[in-house]
C-alpha cells in the first residue's frame, strides 16, 4: 500500500497522502450499528474499576436506551450537550447517544473550575449538561450550584438561570438526586424507541457537527474547535489501521476521554474495527494500568510520554507480565527517544507507533507504520495520514525545502469546521486554501518522514542564534538522572533571552546544576547550553500531558526577578 507520495530530494518540504483506504462517508451511529451488527458477541467496552462488560449488541442496546431518553427530553439535532466528567462508562454511552440523534457533544474538562466552565457553557450555548458527582478534588454539583443557584428550587429539567441562559437540563450521574437535576441512570433505563431513533439517524449527514472540543487556552481564552461525524470518523479509522488493528485486538485506554486522544483515537477507532475498549479507570494511575494490560492482556495500550515514563518507574512494574502487549500509540507531547526505546523493549511494544497532529485536524496527521525502521520510530512522527496534505512554510508563508525547518500547514478531509461561534480566529487559523496552520515548527525528510521541533511560540532567540528546546530536552533525558526536562526562555538583558531547564529526577537519583551544565558542554553548541538549571518534584503540565511552558517561564521571570532585586537591594 502506498502511504504518501515522498518529497523529491532538494524540493518543497510538502507531501500528499495516499488515496487509499477509501473515505468512509458513514455517521458515526452507522459505524456502531455495523461494528454490532459484525460482531455482535465480540467485547466491547470493558471497565475494569467497575467490573462492567458489554459487548458490542449490549453496547448498541445500552446507547438507544439513553438516546431515546434524551429525545424524550426533548434534545434534537444540532443541539449542544456538554459532559463533564472523567472516564466512566457514562461517558462513552453519552458519546455514542448524542450522536445517535444529531446533538452536539461539548467536551468539558474534568479540570475545569468555575470560571472555565462558565465561558465554555455559554460559548457554546449549552443545552443540556450530564455532569459527574465528583472528581478528585472537585465537587462538580456544588460548582454547578455555585453558577447556577435556581437549580436548588426549579424542577428537574426545567433550569431557567440568569447566568446560564441557554442551559435547561443537568443530569447527574451516581445513585442520588440532587434538588433541580435528573439522574442519569433513570434516564439510560429508557426503553429504547427504534421507530422514533430511526428517524432521528436518517436525518443526520457525515458533514454535520457532532463534537466540540476546547483548545488548551494557553495563548488566551479556549477557543471550541468544531468536529464532524466525517473528522472524527475517519481520522479513528486511519489511526487503527496504521497499526493493523483487527477485533481480536484489546486497547487499554488510559488517556482522558474529553480528548480527542480517548474519544476518536481510542472510542472511535475501537469502533471502526471491531477492537475492544479497555479502561483502567477514572484517571490515569500507573500501577492500575498495568494491572489492567496484564490482567486483560492487552494487546494496545496509548498513552502520552509522562504516563509511560511513569509505569516505567512504578515499583509494581516488574510484578506485571506485558507480554501480550503488541502496538499502541505515544502522542500527546514531544516523545522521548530514551522512553519510546524502553517502551519498545520492556514493556513489549515492538510495534508501537508515535503519531502526532492537534484536535483542529480531529487530529492525527502523521503516524509512524508498525513495520518503520527502528531509528525512524524514535526520531519522527512518521509519514503524512491518507487523504491529507501538508506543507511547511517560513515566516512569509513560502513553501521551503526538504530538511529545512518551517511551519507545519494541514489540508483535507481532517480540517475541523472552525472555531464555533469565532469566524475571526478560524479565518487566522484556516486560510483561504483550506490550510490549518498548526504553530508548530517542522522538518520533512526525502522520504517524508516528519521530524516536530518545537512550537512557533516556543522557539528562542540568543543572541540571535534560534535554539528549539526540543532539541535540548531529547539531550538532556540521556542523563542517567533525568527522568523529565522541560527547556524554555527567559528574558536576559545581554542575549535578548538565555535558555532555561527544569529538570524532574529519577526516584533515588541527585544531580547539581553544574552538572547538567557540564554533561552538556562539548555535546552542544555553547550558546544552547542551558543557563539556568531548576530541579523540580514535577512539571505544570494539561491534563492531556502537554507540558505548560508559559506556566514555567512566568514562574522563572518572576524567581529572577526577585533575585535580582534582592541582589540591587
Amino acid at each position: 500500500m502506498i502511504y504518501t507520495e515522498a518529497p523529491r530530494p532538494g524540493g518543497e518540504a510538502r507531501v500528499q497522502g495516499a488515496s487509499q483506504p477509501p473515505l468512509l462517508h458513514d455517521t458515526i451511529p452507522a459505524a456502531l450499528a455495523r461494528c454490532a451488527a459484525e460482531n455482535p458477541q465480540g467485547e466491547g467496552l470493558i471497565f475494569t474499576d467497575r467490573d462492567l462488560r458489554l459487548t458490542w449488541q449490549q453496547l448498541a442496546e445500552a446507547v438507544d436506551r439513553l438516546a431515546t431518553g434524551l429525545l424524550d427530553l426533548g434534545l434534537a439535532r444540532g443541539d449542544r450537550v456538554g459532559i463533564w466528567a472523567p472516564n466512566r462508562p457514562e461517558w462513552v454511552l453519552t458519546q455514542f447517544a448524542t450522536a445517535r440523534i444529531g446533538a452536539i457533544l461539548v467536551n468539558v474538562n474534568p479540570a475545569y473550575r468555575l470560571g472555565e466552565l462558565d465561558y465554555a457553557l455559554r460559548h457554546v450555548g449549552v443545552r443540556a449538561l450530564i455532569a459527574a458527582d465528583r472528581f478528585k478534588s472537585s465537587d462538580y454539583l456544588a460548582m454547578l450550584a455555585d453558577l447556577a443557584p435556581e437549580l436548588g428550587t426549579c424542577a428537574p429539567g426545567a433550569l431557567v438561570s440568569a447566568r446560564l441562559p441557554d442551559l435547561r437540563l443537568v443530569i447527574r450521574m451516581g445513585a442520588g438526586d440532587s434538588a433541580g437535576m435528573l439522574n442519569f441512570d433513570h434516564i439510560a433505563a429508557t426503553p429504547a424507541d427504534p421507530a422514533r431513533l430511526a428517524r432521528a439517524t436518517a436525518a443526520l449527514s457525515p458533514d454535520d457537527a457532532i463534537n466540540i472540543q476546547f483548545t488548551s487556552g494557553t495563548t488566551g481564552l479556549p477557543k471550541g474547535a468544531t468536529l464532524s461525524h466525517r473528522n472524527i470518523l475517519n481520522n479513528a479509522q486511519f489511526v487503527t489501521g496504521r497499526m493493523n488493528f483487527t477485533a481480536a485486538d484489546r486497547l487499554c485506554i488510559p488517556v482522558p476521554l474529553y480528548h480527542c486522544f480517548g474519544m476518536v483515537m481510542g472510542v472511535l477507532g475501537c469502533v471502526t474495527c471491531g477492537a475492544a475498549m479497555v479502561f483502567p479507570g477514572e484517571g490515569f494511575d500507573a500501577d492500575a494500568t498495568l494491572a489492567t494490560v496484564a490482567d486483560e492482556r492487552c494487546t494496545a495500550l496509548y498513552g502520552v510520554p509522562t504516563m509511560f515514563s511513569t509505569m516505567l518507574a512504578a515499583e509494581s512494574f516488574v510484578h506485571h507480565d506485558l507480554g501480550s502487549l503488541r502496538t499502541g500509540i505515544m502522542a500527546g507531547a514531544p516523545c522521548p527517544i530514551e522512553v519510546m526505546k524502553r517502551v519498545q523493549t520492556e514493556m513489549h511494544m515492538t510495534e508501537v507507533t508515535i503519531a502526532y497532529g492537534m484536535t483542529e485536524t480531529s487530529p492525527v496527521s502523521f503516524q509512524s507504520l508498525t513495520d518503520d525502521p527502528v531509528d525512524k520510530r524514535v526520531s519522527t512522527v512518521g509519514r503524512i495520514h491518507p487523504h491529507l496534505e501538508v506543507k511547511l512554510v517560513n515566516e512569509q508563508g513560502t513553501t521551503v525545502a526538504v530538511g529545512e525547518i518551517g511551519e507545519l500547514c494541514t489540508r483535507g478531509y481532517s480540517v475541523m469546521r472552525g472555531y464555533w461561534g469565532e469566524p475571526g480566529k478560524t479565518a487566522e487559523a484556516i486560510d483561504e486554501e483550506g490550510w490549518m496552520h498548526t504553530g508548530d515548527l517542522a522538518v520533512l525528510d526525502a522520504a517524508g518522514y516528519c521530524s516536530i521541533v518545537g512550537r512557533l511560540k516556543d522557539m528562542l532567540i540568543r543572541g540571535g542564534e534560534n535554539i528549539y528546546p526540543r532539541e535540548v530536552e531529547e539531550y538532556l533525558f540521556r542523563h542517567p538522572a533525568v527522568q523529565t526536562a522541560q527547556v524554555f526562555g527567559v528574558p536576559d538583558a545581554k542575549f535578548g533571552e538565555e535558555v532555561c531547564a527544569w529538570i524532574v529526577l529519577k526516584p533515588g537519583q541527585s544531580a547539581t546544576e553544574a552538572e547538567i551544565r557540564e554533561f552538556c558542554r562539548g555535546q552542544m553548541a555553547h550558546y544552547k547550553v542551558p543557563r539556568h538549571v531548576r530541579f523540580k518534584a514535577d512539571l505544570p503540565m494539561t491534563v492531556t500531558g502537554k507540558a505548560q511552558k508559559f506556566v514555567m517561564r512566568d514562574a522563572m521571570i518572576a524567581e529572577l526577578t526577585a533575585a535580582q532585586t534582592e541582589k540591587s537591594g
